[in-house]
């Protein structure tokens, strides 16, 4: 294609086209029919084929002519659609959000946030990936996502970071756990032990290796000098508070997200001499890439909600 050819000269051929009359061409778009005339035959020559044809009612479509047609009808067609769908961005507030987040902090985090906000924008659409934090972080980067619900990562300089504030990760198990495990040892109290002895014969429950909390859990143990005698390698956070909770062992899990158990009593904390340093969680997306009117929208309800929460 010539690139002399501009959008508005097929814009005129296609109005052309449609109405079979240069004279209703040029009402429709508001130019004179010499100006139509002169756009047609310097598309012709550009394109190096005749378009039309004249007959005592208007202009009639060539071969040629129509073939371009059928291409110039669609590609106007979609750019109507385009503009449709612009405007019910604006009035309805329609748009597209692609969300990537660990399947613990989307039941726990998100969901709440979520259930709000699409009651208030129900025309807003939602992509939710589940995975690790470590994979978001990654589709994060290649532009597959938009927002990651993430822990607040280490190499924080490609992101722009949205905290929803702390988490505190702490090991928990079932009175009728740690009672057993005092009777075989000669115990009586959980507290008879030191850290290094319980974690030594008790079963300690953690989130796989592909689990950015069970780094943060790894360097932990590292730096106490800390070494499970068994361990139990679990997949997701939900699966570890259920198995604390039938007594199969010590588990690693957020304080936040058992505060029922601990309540009740179902599930006893396991006093640390130094507690597991508190992380940060929050939303994240590209610095360099603006957040679409969709995802800027879910942003301030969160930070919005957020503040609502933390007022006394």
């Amino acid at each position: 294609m010539n690139q002399e050819h501009s959008l508005s000269a097929y814009q005129i051929f296609n109005t052309v086209a449609g109405t079979g009359n240069i004279s209703q061409a040029a009402k429709e778009l508001y130019i004179s029919q010499p100006a139509i005339s002169k756009a047609i035959a310097k598309l012709e020559a550009g394109l190096n084929v005749r378009l039309f044809t004249r007959n005592s009612r208007g202009v009639k479509l060539t071969e040629e002519g129509r073939l371009l047609y059928e291409y110039t009808g669609r590609a106007f067609e979609e750019l109507r659609r385009g503009e449709e769908s612009l405007r019910q961005i604006t009035t309805l507030g329609i748009g597209h959000i692609r969300i990537g987040v660990s399947t613990t902090l989307c039941k726990y985090i998100l969901l709440p946030y979520l259930k709000e906000f699409i009651s208030l924008y129900p025309h807003i659409r939602i992509s939710i990936q589940c995975q690790s934090t470590l994979h978001t972080l990654s589709l994060l980067e290649s532009g597959s996502i938009d927002i990651g619900l993430i822990g607040r990562p280490a190499r924080i300089k490609p992101f722009e970071f949205y905290s929803l504030g702390g988490i505190e990760d702490i090991f928990v198990a079932a009175k009728p756990y740690l009672d057993n495990l005092c009777l075989r040892s000669g115990r009586r109290f959980v507290q008879d032990f030191s850290i290094p002895e319980l974690f030594a014969q008790a079963n300690i429950m953690l989130l796989d290796e592909q689990n950015i909390t069970r780094q943060h859990i790894d360097d932990y143990l590292t730096q106490q000098r800390i070494t499970a005698g068994q361990l139990l390698e679990i997949s997701n956070m939900d699966l570890l508070i259920d198995f604390a909770r039938i007594g199969l062992g010590i588990a690693c899990v957020i304080r936040e997200f058992i505060k029922a158990d601990l309540d009740s009593g179902a599930l006893l904390e396991i006093p640390l001499k130094h507690p597991i340093p508190g992380r940060e969680i929050g939303f994240a997306h590209i610095r360099t890439a603006a957040p679409n009117e969709a995802v800027q929208k879910f942003l301030a309800f969160c930070r919005r909600e957020l503040i609502i929460s933390e007022d006394p």
